[in-house]
Parts: C-alpha cells; structure tokens; sequence
C-alpha cells in the first residue's frame, strides 16, 4: 500500500492519475496547505521542501519519495507501466516529463500567481508569463501534429503534462488556434483513469467529502 500525501494542485493530481491508471492500491491523505500543514515538523520529515505531494510505499520498507518527477519514475518502474524499456523509448518519455517539470508548471504556475493572486497588478509579468505559457503549448501542439501521444505510446509524461493543462482556463492562457493539443487534452479527458485521478481531492468547491479506497479524505 502507498500513502500519498496530497492537496488540490496539479502536482498532487498529476501523482494520483499515475496511481489510478497503474491500479496500484494507495491511500490519500490531504493537506490543507491554507492552515500550512506542510510546514509542520512532521510533514517536513517526509520533504524537507515542505510541498507536496510525497508518497511513501509501505510495501518497500517505508520508501519515501518527494518530487514529482521522481515518483513518477518509481511507480512507472513499480507497476511496469506507462514507461517503455528500451533505451529510444525511455528517454522519449524522460525528455517529455522534463519538459512539465521544467517549463510547463513554472511558466503556468507563475501566469496563475500574477493573473489570481499577487497583490498588485504587474502588467509586464503578466504578459511575459502568459504568453510563454502559451508559447510552450504551442510547442507541445507542433509535437503533437505528427504524435498521437507525447512519446511514441501513452506515458507517464502525457499525464504530468495534461495535468497541469487541463487548467489552462484557471491560468487564461487560452489553447483556441492550437487544433492538436485539443485533441490530445480530449484523449486524455476520455480516460476514466484520468478522470478519476483529478478528483483526488477535488477541485476547492466541489464535494467536501470523498470516499476514496476505504479513505476518507476531506478538502478544507
């Protein structure tokens, strides 16, 4: 069983849609991040960046693991899905990921500070982080021209991607003009392993309780 420590971000979406398509067993466990919870002394033993999410696998000696990008390498090794062997393929995948990790959920993030929550308007951050967020999806819908998937078959990178993207509209960063990212975000809208990693937890404002594999989590 996998503890997963977790909040209504893409970066704990993105986890828990690895964890459903993998069908490894796993229970959540949601932080408030308002109250500061991941500031805690024993929060900040499991990642001593105090962000989430982190998973622990019980099942290995109480491993645990910070940063996304790492746990999602570990459960695609884990499970034996979503992550090729071959030597082309891995790194095809590997490049993809990197490119969330390092661009897409900065340059999102950064548009979704200045456009919701900075506490004066900066015209000129807003302009430089929204239009290089919308440049990278321009450079994932060029890939995607000639790709059904970001790597050669569906991948642990098609799901850090779409979970960030998926909520474009949050950051106003529109994807109109930009035909193959669209049908790429319907794809992965369409699988009910998607679906269901996003509503753990959900968004703020939807159900305040959600039962999830005998766990109950709540969203503040």
């Amino acid at each position: 069983m996998i503890d997963l420590y977790t909040a209504p971000t893409p970066n704990g979406w993105k986890v828990a849609i690895a964890l459903e398509e993998m069908a490894l067993p796993y229970t959540p466990h949601v932080l408030n991040l308002s109250e500061g919870r991941q500031h805690e002394d024993w929060f900040k033993r499991l990642n001593p960046n105090s962000r989430i999410p982190v998973i622990v696998d019980r099942e290995a000696d109480d491993l645990t693991i910070f940063e996304t990008g790492a746990i999602m390498l570990y459960l695609a090794e884990k499970s034996g899905k979503f992550m090729p062997t071959d030597l082309k393929g891995r790194y095809a995948v590997m490049q993809w990921l990197m490119f969330q990790m390092s661009a897409i959920g900065p340059m999102q993030g950064q548009a979704v500070v200045f456009e919701r929550y900075f506490p004066e308007d900066v015209p000129q951050a807003r302009q430089r982080y929204h239009n290089e967020t919308r440049r990278l999806y321009e450079v994932l819908d060029s890939h995607l021209a000639g790709h059904e998937w970001l790597a050669d078959s569906y991948s642990i990178a098609d799901m850090a991607n779409w979970a960030w993207i998926r909520s474009h509209k949050w950051a106003r960063v529109p994807t109109e003009g930009l035909p193959h990212l669209e049908r790429w975000m319907a794809a992965m809208a369409a699988r009910p392993g998607c679906r269901r990693g996003v509503e753990v937890p959900p968004s703020p404002g939807k159900a305040e309780l959600v039962s999830k594999g005998g766990a109950a989590i709540t969203t503040r």
